[in-house]
């Protein structure tokens, strides 16, 4: 494993970071002493947002769903 000062890193943190993503990890040091060591994320990705009418073919709604318990309604609110 690769060992890089601290300004080394800075000064090439792109192309570090693009080896570390592709598997090859290093450790930054300063004045001789490893102080951490990078390594690229083992992370899923993230979940597709759920868009509106996701559930569109497995409910329907009934042509009357406006007029349903109009009376029982009515007669609840005295109209």
């Amino acid at each position: 494993m690769q060992t890089i000062n601290i300004h080394q890193a800075k000064t090439h943190l792109s192309r570090l970071v693009e080896e570390a993503a592709n598997g090859q990890s290093f450790i930054i040091a300063k004045a001789g002493k490893p102080l951490v060591k990078v390594i690229a994320l083992d992370t899923p990705e993230a979940p597709k947002p759920q868009r509106i009418g996701f559930m569109k073919d497995d409910i329907a709604v009934p042509d009357d769903f406006d007029r349903m318990a109009d009376a029982e309604i009515t007669n609840l609110f005295g109209l």
